[in-house]
């Protein structure tokens, strides 16, 4: 198959959202990132290029979380079992379909967007913590029913499935981790600008005024219905394609991989990355995965009290999380230097 087109339209699509949508400060910011973060995988061994992979992985899953409890107000535990998905519907492709690994992403995403808009729908009459209980209860009974024998021959059963990392095409000198950095990098930067446009707009205006006061919302003659339905299948889209590069990045998927703690490390990377902060979401992917390395090298057999510990002073002294404390310091400093 030719990839030619794809990666062209890829590269393409990313530039032309960058130069449209945001302001020429922030353009200028990203364009430091995307340049700091281009150099990174030639400096630094390949095992941290596959932990900043991850964290680009993480970055998406929340940034799709976020757009559900940050900018809607509906609240999830739930979001392990669309990573899930994302991540199955991405091997079972691979593995049984021959379906190249790029295709497998808006696959996944269209698939999670299905799902949560299905279980948006009925979760409307539901709220708070009843809306919380449901979606644990999709966590818990999702890595069951991966192994449950009807889908074995697909899913693997508790063995799962197998992937090969992709190599880098036209021959460029870059090794697999390198390739599948600057691949998650990409679609990771498109769904960057993808929720930066939404809340930015006219729907994303909506969800919030759905997420501060539902009934001024409805009376101001916005299907508070669909605008939640919408969301929740908006931001499983996203968790959806995270669980997909998550899948190629660490090649191999398995029931036991999606478990609720999964839920729980994303809410943790959203309340710690900030909430309603889109930017802050890359800070929280940053968290669940270096911290519990941290704690462990702070004592093995106190890890999880020195996990503990360190989430609560984070939260204690940022209470509005890394992402809305460092915009707080960068207008101060701002501030400061007219």
């Amino acid at each position: 198959m030719n990839t030619r087109p794809f990666w062209i339209s890829l590269v393409a699509a990313v530039g032309a959202a960058v130069v449209m949508v945001l302001p020429r400060r922030r353009l200028a910011a990203l364009i430091l990132v995307i340049a700091a973060a281009s150099i990174l995988p030639f400096t630094v061994k390949n095992f941290f290029v596959f932990q900043m992979t991850l964290v680009m992985v993480y970055t998406v899953a929340i940034l799709g979380l976020n757009i559900l409890t940050g900018f809607n107000g509906q609240f999830s535990l739930g979001h392990s079992a669309f990573y899930a998905v994302g991540a199955y519907t991405a091997a079972v492709l691979m593995e049984h379909g021959g379906v190249a690994y790029y295709w497998t992403l808006p696959v996944a995403g269209i698939v999670c967007f299905a799902s949560g808009f299905l279980f948006g729908l009925p979760a409307l009459r539901l709220e708070g913590i009843y809306l919380a209980l449901a979606t644990f209860a999709l966590a818990t009974a999702t890595p069951q029913i991966l192994k449950s024998t009807p889908l074995e021959h697909w899913t693997g059963g508790v063995q799962g499935i197998i992937l090969n990392k992709p190599d880098a095409p036209f021959g460029l000198p870059l090794n697999p981790d390198q390739w599948l950095y600057f691949f998650t990098l990409a679609v990771a930067l498109l769904m960057f600008i993808g929720a930066y446009n939404l809340v930015n707009s006219r729907s994303g205006r909506a969800m919030m005024a759905i997420r501060d006061n539902p009934i001024a919302a409805r009376s101001m003659g916005i299907p508070v219905e669909l605008y939640k339905s919408l969301t929740f299948g908006l931001s499983a889209l996203y968790t959806g394609v995270a669980g997909a590069l998550g899948a190629l990045a660490i090649q191999f998927v398995a029931p036991d991989s999606f478990t609720f703690l999964l839920s729980i490390a994303l809410f943790v990377g959203l309340v710690v990355g900030g909430v309603g902060s889109i930017a802050g979401t890359f800070f929280g992917g940053l968290f669940i995965l270096f911290v519990p390395n941290i704690a462990e090298q702070v004592s093995k057999g106190l890890a999880g009290a020195v996990f503990g510990i360190i989430l609560i002073l984070v939260i204690y002294l940022m209470p509005s999380g890394l992402g809305g404390t460092i915009r707080l310091w960068l207008y101060r400093l701002l501030q400061g230097t007219r």
